[in-house]
């Protein structure tokens, strides 16, 4: 016989193990989803929940944690587990034959120092193009003996080919690049806003051009003995990170020098124009030629710490090596306007406001080499985007969430009211990203 003022405390206690248990199928459902879409197949969303504000912190939780599990079932070559740097330190992934035959990607993967509280620093370093059995141990060396800071973890690849696929922007090398960024994200061991990215010569060169293609999950960027026209690697992608360039002011090999000077020029009008956005460090090194002192770059860029959530920011959208990133910070891209053209998003929230330029970028080459027809430099032209479709994705960071919100496009009111927070943003979002700092509870669709 039960007594009658315990029935309240019995139906909590039912109330509550039913509650966990919903919770924990949730988990499990989220779990599976996201097994499903990392193996490569269509699977639906599980069911929607509206979210209250004071329950997105909770949920977001639930989902990261979800993602980490099914990223323990997924059937892939995983990074090698963290240990000190050394030889020894090492493992090896195969890319995709269909982006480059016979493609195995050695590397180098390992801490020095010890651990901070909230992370390690992470550094890819991209080496340059001599033989690369000589150029990866280099890399090593380098950060093993000659870099000077210390409590950091370097991700040091070796080129899997020589020839036409030397080149660490392709579309195989971004495989593995997009498989890295989301591997380290998961590791607890890392500082989810402290990644970094570098190289010298031709890792100059791709450590410039992925910098731009990837600024939104950097901290910050520095090529070495480089110099790319900035057609390849638009600084205004860069507008939230610390960039440093250092090359050699007789480097003139490709124009390393011409063209590490524009990239100085462009820089330094941005940010005139946007003061405090574009914190940079260009310098062409008095007598020096291809061979400079790199010592300086590790403890530059590691002074800088990624804001995931800007509420500036300018994004142009381009190919590199036939492939788009599908996003950028919190704008994810459903159609583009034009596939043969590049894009270009201005993004300004003020207060609950959001402005967002949508335009077509055109580049008229202004200089090119007489010898080989490398294009130096350029003009854009813009013209008003008119169609497309795109998402805004929007947290607690970016707006309060319990307010309406209103966005403007191009000069047109798309949406002015309240948002609504759902698993699925959260879900979609993260996909997207993979980034523990990028699960959006709100969305806005647009279309132009």
């Amino acid at each position: 016989m039960i007594e009658r003022g315990r029935c309240p405390f019995l139906i909590l206690l039912v109330v509550c193990f039913l509650s966990s248990f919903s919770s924990v199928g949730r988990c499990n459902d989220y779990e599976s989803f996201f097994i499903s879409k990392l193996s490569g197949k269509e699977s639906a969303y599980p069911e929607s929940k509206q979210l209250k504000t004071k329950r997105i912190a909770q949920e977001r939780n639930k989902i990261w944690k979800a993602w980490v599990r099914a990223n323990q079932h997924v059937e892939e070559e995983s990074l090698a587990g963290l240990t000190q740097l050394t030889t020894s330190s090492r493992g090896s992934w195969t890319l995709p034959k269909e982006l480059e035959p016979n493609a195995i990607m050695p590397y180098y993967y390992g801490y020095i120092g010890s651990k901070p509280q909230a992370g390690f620093p992470f550094f890819l370093y991209l080496h340059g193009s001599g033989p690369k059995d000589a150029e990866w141990a280099t890399g090593l060396k380098l950060a093993t003996e000659v870099f000077p800071d210390t409590s950091l973890v370097y991700f040091i690849p070796q080129i899997p080919n020589e020839g036409e696929y030397y080149r660490w922007y392709q579309r195989s090398k971004q495989f593995a690049w997009n498989k890295l960024f989301r591997r380290v994200l998961l590791d607890e061991n890392i500082d989810p806003d402290r990644l970094y990215l570098f190289g010298i010569s031709e890792g100059g060169y791709g450590s410039q051009r992925l910098a731009s293609f990837y600024a939104d999950y950097l901290a910050a960027a520095g090529p070495m003995a480089g110099g790319e026209p900035l057609k390849n690697a638009p600084a205004e992608n860069c507008r939230k990170i610390g960039f440093s360039l250092l090359t050699g002011e007789l480097d003139r090999g490709f124009y390393r020098n011409i063209l590490t000077n524009y990239t100085r020029a462009a820089y330094d009008s941005l940010e005139n124009i946007y003061p405090g956005d574009f914190k940079h460090r260009i310098q062409l090194i008095p007598k020096c030629g291809h061979g400079i002192d790199y010592r300086p770059t590790v403890p530059w860029l590691k002074t800088f710490r990624r804001n995931p959530w800007p509420k500036a920011f300018s994004w142009e959208d381009f190919e590199m090596d036939g492939q788009h990133r599908q996003g950028f910070y919190n704008i994810v891209v459903e159609e583009r306007p034009d596939a043969d053209k590049r894009t270009r998003y201005d993004v300004e929230i003020n207060d609950n406001s959001i402005d967002i330029t949508v335009r077509m970028v055109q580049y008229k080459v202004v200089e090119k080499d007489s010898i080989w027809g490398i294009e130096l430099k350029f003009n854009r032209e813009y013209q008003m985007a008119e169609n497309g479709k795109f998402t805004v994705y929007l947290n607690e960071k970016l707006v309060d969430l319990s307010r309406p919100v209103r966005l403007t496009v191009n000069g047109r009111l798309v949406h002015d009211g309240e948002l609504v927070c759902t698993t699925t943003h959260m879900l979609n979002s993260l996909l997207v990203f993979a980034d523990p700092q990028r699960i959006y509870p709100a969305a806005i669709s647009v279309t132009l």
